[in-house]
């Protein structure tokens, strides 16, 4: 069982919350726009396992210590992360393709800074985008997700507003 702790869009803001909210956490998962590599380095001292991709303003200092795709198993559970993915029933171009070549279980992705939790019947995965847990761009309210994956069973997903 991990206790799962997913971010993105910080643009360079670290939040002394994250701190609170993640420590209990077995991983971070950070969905790019990342904006200053002391984020993941923040993570990486506060739980044992951090994946991260970088986003569209994401310079080479961020992208030499993340991936612009990363595939990874969680528990019983493929995890396929991206910035851009957009979402069930209006994927990015070529995310399809993608998610029908990995047949990953959870697709995360970030850049719209919109909170979305789906369930996509028609490719069998559920698609999480954390929100932007950062200042820049146009949300009213920062978000951050944390769940339970344990083997194939996700639960317990919650979401955390940062007022």
């Amino acid at each position: 069982m991990k206790r799962i702790g997913i971010l993105s869009d910080t643009h360079g803001v670290w939040d002394r919350r994250f701190t609170e909210y993640f420590k209990e956490c077995d991983e971070v998962w950070h969905a790019g726009d990342v904006g200053d590599p002391e984020i993941i380095q923040k993570l990486q001292a506060l739980v044992p396992t951090v994946h991260a991709v970088y986003g569209n303003i994401d310079g080479q200092d961020v992208r030499w210590i993340t991936e612009s795709t990363a595939v990874f198993q969680c528990e019983e559970c493929k995890v396929m992360m991206q910035h851009i993915t957009g979402y069930p029933g209006r994927w990015a171009p070529g995310m399809k393709l993608l998610i029908n070549e990995i047949k990953p279980d959870i697709v995360v992705g970030g850049h719209s800074h919109i909170l979305k939790v789906v369930y996509d019947k028609e490719l069998q995965l559920l698609h999480l985008n954390p929100g932007a847990a950062g200042r820049q761009g146009w949300q009213s309210c920062r978000t951050l997700l944390r769940l339970t994956i344990d083997g194939s069973d996700i639960r317990d997903c919650e979401v955390i507003e940062l007022h």
